[in-house]
């Protein structure tokens, strides 16, 4: 298992469970203390979980913790860039789209860049950076203005007002959580009033999120379960999440997800 994949299964354990033991996550992973030891280390020091005496805990006990972009983007990175190639696929050549801030949004640009007269709406100045990269010059890229948080979005009245002047064919939409009651959440309520306002503007709202997002709650609804079109996630997410969408007519698109996927794709996910 490499090392990448190791920090992987220790954020999911630790997330799932609150706390982990060095001892129990040794065993799981078949290594030693000492190996353990130097991942928490490492984890601890980008943000992705605690250290704590004999093990680790989770950041993200409170619905307003808002992990930044760098600390977000190795999880479930396999997940991530399996589903951001099933969404690109959904993208046709000539229309316009919407990507809202997001660890995913930001490796499915990477798949959009061979898409000829695209037109790509995006309050994230990373996903604008690596748009403007292509040689292509049919790509219209539009960057919103606004205040940059630690996702790497830009919100506030001056993002949502560019926003409710625009329209989108397809707005493909990263989240932070995703519970039957809460419907689509984000730990920053001024996030979720640009995201509202990015929602209205398209004809169809697709979200993208990996299966760890179930029943995840953030502070602020951006909005109900029934308001996508699509949600693309992947294969492990839970039969409750899929009875769920279903019941609402949701249609889902789950990415078949390989320990492989990311040996090809380093540009997307840097």
């Amino acid at each position: 298992m490499l090392a990448h994949q190791r920090h992987e299964r220790i954020v999911e354990a630790v997330r799932s469970g609150g706390s982990v033991r060095v001892s129990d996550l040794a065993e799981l992973l078949d290594v030693s203390y000492m190996t353990i030891r130097r991942d928490l280390d490492i984890l601890d020091e980008r943000g992705l979980i605690i250290k704590v005496h004999g093990g680790a805990t989770s950041i993200e006990d409170r619905s307003t913790d808002e992990p930044g972009f760098d600390a977000k983007q190795p999880r479930q990175r396999n997940e991530k860039l399996a589903i951001a190639r099933l969404a690109a696929d959904m993208v046709t050549p000539g229309s316009a789209i919407g990507l809202t801030a997001g660890t995913t949004t930001f490796n499915m640009a990477a798949y959009l860049l061979d898409t000829p007269g695209l037109t790509v709406v995006t309050n994230a100045p990373g996903i604008a950076q690596q748009l403007y990269r292509s040689p292509r010059t049919d790509l219209t890229v539009v960057l919103t203005g606004g205040h940059r948080t630690r996702s790497d979005a830009l919100i506030g009245p001056i993002a949502t007002s560019a926003l409710r002047n625009l329209h989108v064919d397809l707005l493909f939409m990263g989240i932070h959580g995703m519970d039957a009651d809460a419907g689509f959440t984000t730990p920053n309520i001024s996030e979720a009033e640009t995201n509202q306002a990015f929602a209205q503007s398209s004809r169809q709202l697709i979200v993208v999120a990996d299966h760890t997002k179930w029943g995840t709650r953030g502070l602020a609804t951006i909005a109900p379960l029934e308001a996508a079109n699509v949600l693309i996630s992947d294969v492990r997410l839970p039969e409750s999440a899929r009875t769920s969408f279903e019941e609402f007519g949701t249609e889902l698109r789950l990415a078949e997800v390989s320990d492989d996927v990311a040996l090809g794709d380093q540009s997307a996910a840097s």
